[in-house]
């Protein structure tokens, strides 16, 4: 018995060394090369081929000086006022979440992931929450601020996330919604799709009911407090 869990530690060791070497080796690697695919589209291929649905992925990437200036500014004021200014976590932020969801439970909680925090779930894990989950999060979350830096976070973020069934990216939301490239939707069509984000399996951007048009609204107004991203 003393062997074995002296085998187990042993190999516990070396198997979590070998996992944070390669973690990082991901990390300096796709801040040069853009991540073919995510844990989340190839879920969501797993899922459409067992439910017998067609195999839905339009995902194309465009780097983020072939935007629009609109998509950065749009998601960053959607999604994370601060992103430009926090190290990966708005702890003002997650205190705000703590006291709402310790008020309101049972009822829908409140989130306080950043920019970063979503990019290094999309890009290195699972959707599903558990503790294991979010401590790796974490984790990526630091790895990626320190290595790749506020733009290149901001880039694969436009060009991971979910926008629609079987669509990931700005560009791919872009063309399915407003038929056109990134570098060419306005700043209320950036301002919609920012607005779908939260759930866009449920919503469209290019249909949207006048929850998402109130949203939109929003995002245009903060928008224009934010001012400019300067990287």
């Amino acid at each position: 018995m003393k062997k074995f869990l002296l085998r187990a530690l042993k190999f516990l060791k070396y198997f979590i060394i070998i996992y944070f070497v390669t973690s990082l080796l991901f990390v300096i690697l796709y801040k040069f090369i853009n991540p073919p695919l995510t844990p989340l589209m190839v879920i969501r291929i797993v899922e459409q081929s067992w439910n017998g649905q067609t195999i839905r992925l339009k995902h194309k990437w465009v780097n983020l000086d072939n935007m629009t200036s609109n998509l950065p500014l749009a998601v960053v004021a959607s999604e994370d006022n601060l992103f430009m200014h926090h190290s990966g976590f708005d702890f003002e932020s997650i205190e705000k979440a703590k006291e709402f969801n310790a008020k309101k439970q049972g009822t829908k909680m409140r989130g306080a992931s950043t920019i970063s925090q979503q990019t290094a779930k999309n890009v290195f894990l699972w959707p599903q929450r558990s503790w294991v989950r979010k401590g790796l999060e974490v984790y990526f979350t630091v790895l990626i601020e320190f290595v790749w830096g506020k733009k290149r976070i901001l880039e694969v973020y436009l060009n991971v996330i979910e926008t629609g069934n079987g669509i990931y990216g700005a560009e791919s939301a872009s063309q399915k919604f407003f038929g056109k490239p990134a570098t060419k939707i306005s700043r209320g069509e950036s301002a919609l799709i920012a607005a779908i984000l939260p759930n866009p399996l449920k919503w469209d951007a290019a249909s949207p009911t006048p929850y998402i048009r109130g949203r939109q609204q929003w995002i245009l107004w903060n928008m224009n407090n934010i001012g400019t991203l300067h990287y």
